[in-house]
């Protein structure tokens, strides 16, 4: 018998995003700052064997995702990936697992209108401060998000529609060049092994990464978020949860091989150490394209915007359920009359603004609140393959319409995996001041259900 969940009175979001909305707010959440900035990091912590996290963290999370269509196939409308927790292990899971997964996109948002600032503010007259900018081009967002819900479909539908686009010309780009359409005439694949060889990190540093990368990767769990705004059938809906991780993995791992393809992983180290440059930019430029710098700073813009109007978008409907579920004040399910949660947006928007600041003024904190979120993730995840392993012998077969690969062993591996990135991340010491922070934070949210939430049912 499943555990008894609270349906608290709650207005209904209008259905009036397609399929095709659905699966671009995905992608909007998946590729942003993380892909085009912060892979050159990656490479130069990792070198050419960052492929292999990619790889690994994509493996564990596209588990987790068809566990999660699983879910969404046989209990229609639940709303947040989180919501499966509350149906298999009751409230306390649903309410920590919520709010867990949105302090995630309060982050996420804060990093995205940062990056997007920073590129903004070369176009800009004067010396106006980055984290200034970023708050407007947040409050701009947010005005996007409390139009129509189908306006806001259509914005990111063609704005991760460029996004796919200009990945798919650099991987054709840099695949020609790393095939030999270059000025020496030969292909250019030994730059994977040739300096230090294929992990001159170590072969630790490549678990290790899962931590971070999980970060960028995270987002093809939001199908189940804009589904409860969806006329499209919920087969559909599940089935785009792991058909995108799919192709966003072989979008990641094409994209950054060819990058070291073309440039030595040696050389992206060393500009890490001179300052921040996309990795993208920085293969344009040896292949010899005009402009590059600026083109890419176009496609970066666009693709942090996007990232961070899906980051509101989700963060506010989260934050919907969790109220509809009477986990947080009952004003934030209110919907005017277009459908749309404006006061769950308002609030979401305000509190991820108030972490900008930080960046300016405590760039420690906000580097810690950045690192620790990638922990939380792997926690929620956790939670997802953990209720599906609870959930399916309580569920009829012919509500089995999509089902999770290689039952039960699918999820216990992603669990597995995702519990021995966590260990990783415990021992190593460079990343135990992040780990602590993850605990502290997620043992405040379940104390916090006892303290506000004792006397539900």
């Amino acid at each position: 018998m499943e555990h008894a969940v609270e349906t608290a009175d709650a207005p209904q979001l209008a259905k009036s995003l397609r399929s095709r909305h659905v699966a671009m707010i995905s992608i909007g959440g998946i590729i942003g700052g993380g892909l085009f900035v912060n892979s050159l990091v990656y490479i130069a912590d990792m070198g050419p064997a960052v492929i292999l996290s990619y790889l690994l963290t994509g493996t564990i999370i596209l588990f987790v995702m068809r566990a999660l269509a699983e879910m969404a196939t046989a209990r229609h409308g639940v709303g947040s990936c989180t919501e499966y927790s509350r149906y298999a292990m009751g409230n306390l899971a649903g309410f920590s697992f919520g709010w867990i997964y949105w302090y995630f996109w309060v982050v996420v948002v804060a990093f995205e209108a940062l990056v997007g600032a920073e590129i903004a503010s070369h176009y800009l007259p004067g010396d106006t401060p980055v984290w200034i900018i970023a708050l407007v081009l947040t409050v701009l967002l947010t005005g996007s998000n409390l139009l129509s819900t189908r306006s806001y479909g259509e914005f990111e539908f063609w704005f991760s529609s460029i996004k796919v686009a200009a990945i798919v010309v650099f991987i054709l780009v840099a695949a020609a060049y790393a095939f030999g359409w270059n000025s020496t005439g030969g292909p250019t694949f030994n730059n994977l092994v040739n300096d230090g060889g294929f992990a001159p990190q170590g072969w630790t540093a490549v678990l290790v990464g899962v931590v971070s990368l999980v970060f960028t990767l995270v987002g093809a769990e939001i199908t189940t978020v804009a589904a409860a705004e969806s006329d499209a059938g919920e087969k559909i809906i599940a089935r785009l949860a792991t058909t995108l991780i799919v192709r966003m993995l072989l979008f990641y791992i094409l994209s950054i091989a060819l990058i070291m393809c073309v440039v030595p992983w040696r050389e992206i180290a060393e500009q890490k150490a001179i300052g921040p440059m996309s990795p993208f930019t920085m293969a344009l430029q040896k292949v010899g394209i005009a402009g590059a710098p600026e083109i890419m700073d176009a496609i970066v813009l666009v693709a942090v915007l996007s990232c961070l109007n899906s980051g509101i978008y989700v963060g506010s409907r989260v934050m919907f359920g969790l109220a509809s579920r009477g986990d947080a004040p009952a004003i934030l399910k209110k919907i005017d009359k277009r459908g749309v949660p404006t006061w769950a947006i308002l609030v979401a928007s305000v509190l991820s603004m108030a972490v900008i600041p930080l960046a300016a003024y405590w760039k420690d904190l906000y580097a810690f609140l950045l690192n620790a979120s990638g922990a939380l993730m792997l926690f929620v995840y956790i939670g997802v393959a953990a209720s599906q392993l609870i959930l399916r012998p309580k569920t009829p077969p012919e509500k089995l319409q999509v089902k999770a690969w290689l039952h039960p062993w699918g999820s216990i591996f992603a669990i597995v995996g995702m519990a021995a990135v966590l260990v990783a991340m415990a021992i190593t010491p460079s990343k135990q001041p992040e780990f602590i922070a993850s605990i502290i934070l997620s043992g405040g949210i379940v104390a916090s259900y006892f303290i506000f939430r004792r006397g539900r049912a």
